[in-house]
């Protein structure tokens, strides 16, 4: 028994080499798992080799202990400003997890996790903790330690991190669950972080990334300390929870590997239920290993603890067993947790080998991370706004470095800041600063020592930053965490004021730059100060040395600021990220009628919808060469749904579409829309062959664009979709009409000459079936660029019983100059024409008008098209005619004229699909 509870331990120690007491844990009570922290490794040049050392040491004590599978080694190295082990001879430093998402790459993301793994690999590590966040309000402390605020680019990204470490052969962990991203309150150790959302509120947002993870197959989650308190979740400790762990993580997310306690020596534990209580309490809720970072008795207090929890049959002994064959399982699938390996490291030599090439993508992915915000005067690069005999100005300021104090344990005052500060030898991460003071010179060195420097703190702007302001020809200013350094928002301002008014240089005033180098969202939602903003993500050398490049023009900027901020949406604050899920038909149907219900219902609509007889199966497209990807947000308690979205990828056009997107009429202004648009384009853009986005669909035809109407909410709409990115004035018009009471009308007298004469030269017939006509068919219609043309001119081909087309020939050489499909109701192609059915009479329908483009009476030729139609259609004993996918761009007097109405008008809007990233912010 004591060697399988040694196995449910995570445990930590003092000291750079082995200590008596943690050879002990591992040699006499059979520890299984150790976490490494910056206590354990030696800040010097050669730290890489001292903790392969070290590990080996652990390894072999373990070995010669008699233990049957290595221990499993673990640390945080989250990259950025977090890095447990730091060695600038041989461990690369590579951006945060939000500079990676900056960079627009999940693939680079891939590579920089492998790159880190193969690292940490070399030294011996088997488990790197990588942060899996959700920061749901900016000014959250995780910040840039977060892919982002929006949980599905979270999920892209940190997939994309789990790749990459698996293919190393690390195992992953992810953390802290359910989420410290949107938090009550982050005060003390003794208080409790406490989650308020509701369980609906945190499947929608913070779990996402979660459920994401365990479907891509994270090894183990660590579940947070933190409390929940809503009306359907509660807890004073989330990893002491058994509701939270079996019945959220495991039963609701379906995972089932190894889950990790935070560590039970936090205060808020041991002041209040106990390490020793503690320990039994998470590992009876749930928790297959409890982490206990430092105090030797305190780790031999929780052993102690749970060998008498089970004696008195308080922590049953399935669940022990249980807990030990979850963590035995992942030991086994780690493919370098085997003694070969772990006794055999292939340490410095490896990592000297892997230096060039992580050394260029180290370089590439903080190339491509700097992002520039905005830059309204066009300051950037400075080449262009400095003259050479101008001085240039640096202002940074002097704060406690967040990231890197966590990571090299500085000693700081308590206040947030530190006088002067000092800079390990070993490490690129950020430590003082003297990082800045290397900006500076870097910098003086393409200016040809033409570049004043100077810091700033909280006694505000003063007399030596007035007077050198005079003596520059521009300023570059650095903010770093305004958040929680309030004093550098203020200071900001004031140097933003000063530079605006001085107007020796310019009458725009003296140009100003700013820099955040921590969190993006400094000053991101205020342009009025700063007209040029730059976000790096941190102050490592490395990251400095990118934003050196970017301001000497070196190499153009390619970020673009993560989540709800970004170059294709305007500059607003997110409310609220929804799990958008895959529309499964057998479970959503029902409820998606419901919506289309509900939104019918509305009397803003009533009776002029355009999904009017709509149903669920009206998205239930398969025609050859379209695939269908649809998306809903949901709420899981009742079945109801929020939101829909159709997207359509036409395979032989390259394009893809935006067919539809509904929200539920009480659900507005809570960014659902938003949401499963993001969703919707970002699976558009990973299909082969895309080459094309639109709004817009003939097939289905409901939205054949963003409708057009007078009233405020369709003229929102437009707007909406300006603000996320589309090109709205670039729209083409597109329409559906109607003609009622067929059995009073007949053809206007003018029309009927027109159509005589133009049969003089053109033969016009009703043709049916692929097998003899549709080839020539096809290649008539090939002439036209909308999409969905030729989809719909296959379906009435393949649907002769229901379908037929008139074609128009010229007289002779039988070149085909025009064609029209009618449709009835029974054809399958009424099935994606809701509108057929919503008139309440018996409708013909009548669509896609192709035109050859080298006919010259275009108007006349489809004009008589029309007329042959209605006839047809009238002959059939149809009370109205319908004419869908009408171009809206020509003269529609003769329509009105031949007794058509506007039934629904569209703007059909499109855009390469390559520039989609690039689109700017109207």
């Amino acid at each position: 028994m004591d060697w399988i509870l040694g196995q449910l331990f995570m445990m930590g120690f003092e000291g750079t080499s082995v200590t008596d007491h943690i050879k002990d844990l591992i040699e006499s009570h059979h520890l299984g798992s150790i976490l490494l922290t910056t206590k354990n490794l030696e800040c010097t040049l050669n730290s890489a080799q001292q903790t392969t050392r070290l590990v080996y040491d652990l390894q072999l004590i373990a070995f010669n202990s008699g233990h049957p599978m290595p221990l499993n080694i673990a640390l945080a190295q989250e990259n950025g400003g977090i890095n447990t082990l730091s060695d600038e001879n041989h461990i690369r430093q590579y951006p945060s997890a939000m500079g990676l998402a900056a960079t627009g790459s999940p693939d680079l993301t891939f590579h920089v996790a492998r790159a880190s793994a193969e690292e940490l690999a070399a030294c011996g590590k088997h488990d790197n903790q990588s942060i899996r966040k959700v920061i749901l309000i900016p000014t959250q402390p995780l910040g840039v330690r977060a892919f982002s605020d929006d949980p599905q680019q979270v999920s892209t990204y940190a997939n994309a991190s789990l790749r990459g470490y698996k293919a190393a052969g690390l195992m992953t962990l992810g953390k802290h669950f359910p989420s410290y991203g949107n938090l009550d309150f982050l005060e003390s150790s003794l208080g409790v972080p406490t989650i308020t959302d509701s369980l609906e509120q945190l499947t929608h947002r913070a779990l996402v990334p979660f459920r994401h993870a365990v479907e891509q197959g994270i090894d183990a989650v660590m579940v947070g300390g933190c409390a929940l308190d809503s009306a359907d979740l509660q807890a004073t400790h989330a990893c002491l929870s058994e509701e939270v762990i079996n019945h959220l993580l495991r039963a609701d997310l379906g995972f089932n590997g190894v889950v990790l306690s935070e560590c039970l020596e936090m205060e808020a534990f041991s002041h209040t239920v106990g390490v020793g209580s503690g320990t039994v309490m998470a590992l009876k809720a749930g928790c297959d290993i409890a982490l206990l970072c430092r105090s030797p008795e305190i780790q031999l207090e929780a052993i102690e603890s749970v060998k008498n929890g089970i004696d008195n049959s308080s922590l049953p002994v399935s669940r022990v067993q249980e807990a030990f064959e979850r963590v035995m399982t992942m030991k086994t699938r780690c493919t370098t947790c085997d003694w070969e390996h772990a006794l055999n490291p292939p340490g410095v030599d490896r990592l000297i080998n892997l230096q060039p090439l992580h050394t260029t993508l180290s370089t590439r992915a903080y190339n491509k991370s700097i992002s520039i915000v905005r830059d309204r005067s066009s300051l950037l690069p400075l080449t262009n706004t400095l003259k050479v005999d101008e001085a240039l100005l640096v202002l940074t300021p002097l704060v406690k470095p967040l990231a890197a104090s966590v990571a090299t344990g500085i000693p700081h005052n308590g206040r947030g800041r530190i006088g002067r500060y000092t800079r390990d030898k070993c490490s690129s991460v950020v430590n003082g600063e003297s990082v800045f003071k290397g900006l500076g010179r870097a910098l003086a060195r393409q200016r040809h020592r033409r570049v004043l420097h100077t810091s700033y703190t909280a006694s505000g702007v003063l007399p030596v930053h007035e007077n050198l302001i005079s003596k520059a020809g521009a300023v570059v200013l650095l903010t770093a965490d305004t958040n929680r350094h309030h004093y550098q928002s203020g200071f900001t301002k004031h140097i933003s004021t000063i530079c605006k008014l001085d107007q020796s240089l310019s009458k725009n005033g003296k140009p100003l730059i700013v820099v955040s180098v921590s969190s993006p969202y400094e000053f991101a939602f205020d342009p009025g100060t700063v007209g040029t903003l730059i976000c790096t993500y941190e102050f490592t050398e490395t990251a400095l040395r990118s934003l050196v490049g970017i301001l000497y023009g070196n190499f153009v900027s390619t970020g673009c600021l993560p989540g709800s901020i970004s170059k294709t949406q305007k500059l607003h604050q997110s409310r609220q990220h929804w799990l958008v899920e895959y529309y499964n038909e057998d479970r959503d149907a029902d409820a998606l009628d419901a919506l289309i219900g509900g939104h019918l219902s509305n009397s803003l609509f009533e009776g002029r919808s355009c999904i009017k007889g709509c149903t669920a199966a009206s998205f239930t497209l398969k025609p050859p060469n379209v695939t269908g990807c649809h998306f809903v947000v949901r709420s899981t308690n009742l079945q109801t749904l929020h939101g829909f979205c159709a997207t359509y990828h036409f395979k032989n056009s390259h394009t893809g579409v935006i067919s539809c997107l509904i929200v539920d009429s009480t659900k507005r202004s809570m960014s659902i829309g938003t949401s499963l648009h993001t969703r919707a384009i970002d699976t558009l853009l990973e299909q082969d062959g895309i080459q094309r986005l639109q709004i817009g669909s003939r097939l289905p035809s409901i939205y054949l664009g963003i409708p057009k109407g007078r009233d405020p909410e369709t003229r929102k709409l437009r707007t909406w979709f300006a603000n996320l990115g589309w090109k709205t004035s670039f729209s083409r018009p597109t329409c559906s009409m109607i003609a009622r009471d067929l059995t009073s009308w007949s053809s206007p007298e003018g029309m009927t000459r027109n159509l005589a004469n133009a049969q003089r030269s053109i033969e016009f017939d009703l043709v049916y079936g692929h097998e003899a006509y549709g080839q020539s068919i096809l290649d008539h219609v090939a002439s036209s660029t909308r999409q969905g043309v030729a989809e719909i001119y296959k379906l009435a081909l393949a649907d002769p019983r229901a379908c037929g087309i008139i074609r128009a020939k010229q007289l002779g050489s039988g070149l085909i100059l025009g064609t029209l499909v009618l449709y009835n109701n029974q054809s399958r192609l009424a099935s994606f024409v809701p509108a057929l059915d919503a008139t309440n009479d018996v409708t013909g329908g009548m669509s896609c008008p192709v035109i050859s483009p080298s006919t010259g009476e275009h108007s006349t030729l489809l004009n008589s098209l029309i007329l042959l139609g209605m006839r047809q259609i009238q002959e059939q004993g149809c009370d109205s005619c319908l004419l869908d996918c009408m171009d809206k761009d020509g003269n529609l007097s003769l329509m009105w004229s031949m007794g058509f109405e506007m039934l629904h008008e569209f703007e059909e809007i499109s855009c390469d699909a390559a520039t989609w990233s690039l689109i700017p912010s109207t």
